[in-house]
Parts: structure tokens; sequence; C-alpha cells
């Protein structure tokens, strides 16, 4: 049977990505991506045939990859961060339904909120929820309803894709939404680069998140009522009890 690696390849660096990531990788003849992505991994697989397509182009993509699988070739579709977090698992399954004889293999690997979590220190500790900022794929008023819902329920949020050029307002539009449920002096966080040349993080309150300037490359940390600063490190606690401040 013909196999597909639908491989999450993490925030950036090799380091990052699991073995079972890079052991599929290894056992594949060809690797197709986002170009941005496959530049990542391109010079730790020298000898592997690589295909690309630009943004937009995600069903072609993962056409090309059934029809190479279908000439008998080991194929890995990959993935920023995780395959099945806003990556390209799901379309796979849905495209594969037209190649019942094609065997598909989800790699998880480390999202964003993993990657950006672990540099700002601890923001991710209790309950939370990722919600992307961009309307290419869901309405901004269901956006809207997710923030509202997630900030009065006292969440800590994880906001993906919170900027660009056409949405250069969205993470203030955001914040406002945010700030009628949660405080303008809440613990913030931002991540930039992950894992990448240029990493930089920034700790900050939800009021001055609210001003900030953040590209799609940026991860953003929104905390609880509970989440603090410990020397620069964004920290939501658990709530273990005998813990003094």
């Amino acid at each position: 049977m013909s196999k597909i690696y639908v491989v999450g390849i993490g925030p950036g660096e090799y380091e990052q990505m699991t073995l079972k990531a890079i052991h599929a990788l290894e056992n594949s003849d060809v690797i197709i991506g986002y170009t941005v992505y496959v530049d990542l991994v391109r010079d730790h697989f020298a000898g592997k045939e690589f295909m690309t397509t630009p943004m937009k182009k995600e069903v072609d993509r993962c056409v090309i990859a059934f029809e190479e699988a279908q000439k008998g070739k080991t194929v890995s579709m990959i993935c920023s961060g995780d395959a099945g977090v806003y990556g390209m698992a799901g379309l796979m399954y849905e495209v594969g339904v037209r190649y019942p004889e094609v065997e598909l293999e989800i790699i998880p690997g480390v999202t964003a909120a993993l990657g950006g979590g672990a540099v700002l220190g601890a923001p991710l500790i209790h309950d939370f929820c990722l919600i992307s900022l961009s309307d290419l794929l869901t309405p901004w008023e269901k956006i809207e309803k997710r923030l509202l819902a997630a900030s009065e329920a006292d969440l800590s949020i994880c906001l993906y894709n919170p900027s660009s050029k056409k949405r250069h307002d969205y993470l203030m539009k955001a914040c406002d939404l945010m700030m009628q449920y949660k405080s303008p002096e809440t613990v913030c966080g931002i991540v930039g680069n992950i894992a990448r040349e240029g990493e930089f993080s920034r700790v900050m309150t939800l009021k001055e998140l609210r001003d900030t300037q953040v590209d799609m490359f940026t991860t953003v940390f929104v905390g609880n009522s509970q989440t603090k600063e410990i020397n620069g490190k964004m920290v939501t606690p658990r709530g273990y009890k005998g813990v003094q401040d």
C-alpha cells in the first residue's frame, strides 16, 4: 500500500523536530510542502526530491502528494508546528477520500503555542485555548464570539496569525474584545520567529499588547486572571496548595 506521512516539523529549528518526524523524512522519497517550510528542512535531508506550492494552494499540494504516492513513492507532506493544529492533516484526510489505496500516517510536532510558551516561561500551565485571528477561512464574526467566550471563561488564550498587511489592526480589535472580560493589566507575552533566526520575546500587559505591532511570525499569549510575571517570565499558576508567593 502507498504511504504518505503528514509531518509536523515543529517551529523551525532541526533540534525541535521529533525523532519520529526525522525518521519519516529520512524514509521518504519525496518531501512536499509550502515553500517556506521546505526551505527549513532542505539542508538536513539532502538527496530527497522536494516539491513546493505557494500559500493558498493547499488543495493542489495535497493532490500532488497523493499522485506521487500512487507512483509507488513514499511521501512526506510537511507542516510547520503540528500537522493537526492549523496544519494539513484534516485536508489530507478530506482529499484522501479519492485515493483509498493510499495510507496516511500523522506525525505530531511542536506547535507554536508550545515552542513559544517555553520561550516565555510557563503561560499555558492551566486551561487554555488557541484562536487564529486569520479570517481567510473563518468569518471574523465567529472569531469575535470565540474571543469573547474564552475571555469570559477566564481562559489563557494563545493567538495565531495575529496580523498581516491586510489585517494590521486585528490584534488591536482582539484586545479590545478581550478587555470586555479581562483586566487591562492581564499579563501577556509575544514571541517572534520561534526557534528561527531573529527569535525575540517580550512580556507586557494586555493594555500594552493592544498597541504592539506584530506580524504573521509572531505568536501572542494572553494570560488568565491568575497569570503573573516572575523574573521576566510569564507564568500561569495551576493552583498547587502550599506554594508561597
